[in-house]
């Protein structure tokens, strides 16, 4: 999903990174269902609990990565990540759809009461949080899908055709997530089956600072918007909250060579869970900056003139014909200055492949780790004018880093020597003791 997004980012030209398009849904619902796969298994490792829910994860996380892959290369829906468009293809991989998810729900609905159900807990507890997280996560897939198949649906009966883009994805999903990253920092340290959840929020009071300072901090630099300042609040209490609790469990107040006894000892699964969490964390933060305090400028801009986005200046002196290997090229060519300081001399270029008959846009990216200034260079209006599109980007960078850590804390985790040993096979007591006493 990440390489896709940052491949639309630097290859569209369009200045964005996601845009709910029909194919990148269908990639985010088996990671949501996915994620919440892997947070249920935990409750089935530790507690026997949650075992035919787990199961069912299990078969609709397959289930809508088949989906995803019908709609990609069956040319149902319109989108621009969708290749190999093919109706035969697409009808060969809906039979395997239905054989393989008819089947799966088939053998559930017929072998799921034959588990017994395992041990109870209270609401407020380890395992209460990560139903919580279930419950969310799959509500949130539920959501995307309803959006993406639904002007599908909605053409199969006959009632016309009908767009559901961002406005509805953001108004769905978004409040979704909010209750979602809440609990996550406090949920590692809940107690399994019953917990004090006043106990676990008063360890957590420096990331309680930690957010209200990001919250003081961003309302006097930015001043606004308000939903944004919260969401680098939240971000900064996800964050602060996997560190603390790191913590907890190194003790490092009690000493130095402790904590690193201590830290050798720890379970990789336990350092990736902390990694995934505060990657998830730095995406948000990059989320934030991209969507609340992205700069854009789109005009006709003629050789000598400037324009100024977010207190930078873009100069265009030209465009110069070239060729490639395959194509043939226009590039612009930008000074970039801020104030008086020059920043960057950027080219962003225009490719014509005369064999696919086809142009592509070739952006100016220039980053400094913490904003992306971004350039694409347009069509000619055939009077020397070109059409320029100019996106001052802060904290996309973060977005990305985000995301490598996040799949940092997988990698660790899958290195967790239980990970890597047979399970341990439970054993029934008339197997150990065949007299029976």
């Amino acid at each position: 999903i990440a390489m896709g997004s940052w491949w639309a980012y630097y290859t569209l030209g369009w200045g964005g990174w996601w845009y709910w398009d029909p194919v990148e849904n269908a990639s985010l619902m088996p990671w949501l269902l996915g994620t919440a796969l892997l947070h249920s298994a935990i409750v089935v490792e530790k507690r026997d609990a949650l075992k035919s829910w787990t199961i069912l994860l299990a078969i609709m996380t397959f289930a809508m990565s088949l989906i995803g892959t019908f709609l990609v290369r069956s040319g149902v829906l319109t989108s621009v990540h969708s290749f190999a468009v093919d109706p035969a293809r697409g009808l060969f991989i809906l039979g395997i759809l239905v054989v393989s998810i008819g089947g799966s729900l088939l053998l559930f609905a017929v072998r799921a009461p034959a588990l017994q159900g395992g041990g109870l807990f209270a609401p407020i507890s380890r395992e209460g949080g990560l139903v919580l997280n279930n419950l969310l996560l799959a509500t949130a897939t539920a959501t995307v899908f309803v959006g993406t198949l639904f002007p599908l649906f909605l053409a199969l009966v006959g009632g016309g055709t009908v767009s559901v883009g961002a406005p509805f994805f953001n108004a769905t999903f978004v409040p979704l997530m909010v209750p979602l990253v809440l609990p996550m920092a406090a949920g590692p340290l809940l107690a399994w089956k019953r917990a004090d959840l006043l106990g676990a929020l008063q360890r957590l009071w420096a990331a309680l600072v930690g957010a209200a300072a990001v919250l003081a901090l961003g309302w006097w630099i930015a001043g606004g918007p308000l939903t944004a300042l919260l969401g680098l609040a939240l971000a900064s209490w996800l964050l602060l909250g996997s560190l603390v609790e790191l913590a907890e469990r190194l003790k490092p107040g009690r000493g130095l060579g402790q904590a690193w006894q201590r830290a050798r000892v720890l379970p990789r699964a336990s350092y990736g869970m902390t990694l995934a969490h505060a990657g998830l964390a730095v995406t948000i933060i990059g989320i934030t900056g991209a969507s609340a305090w992205r700069g854009e400028e789109i005009r006709i801009m003629h050789p000598g003139e400037s324009v100024t986005v977010a207190g930078t200046t873009y100069r265009f002196d030209g465009v110069a014909p070239g060729r490639g290997p395959n194509y043939s090229l226009e590039s612009g060519r930008f000074t970039v200055t801020s104030g008086d300081r020059p920043i960057a001399v950027m080219q962003p270029s225009r490719r014509f492949y005369p064999l696919q008959q086809q142009t592509t846009t070739d952006a100016a990216i220039v980053t400094n780790g913490w904003r992306d200034r971004y350039l694409v260079l347009g069509e000619s209006d055939k009077h020397g004018g070109w059409t320029v599109r100019i996106y001052d980007q802060p904290l996309v960078p973060l977005l990305w880093f985000g995301i490598l850590i996040m799949a940092a804390g997988g990698f660790v985790s899958l290195s967790d020597r239980r990970l890597r040993i047979g399970a341990p096979q439970r054993r029934r007591r008339a197997a150990l003791d065949p007299a029976g006493a």
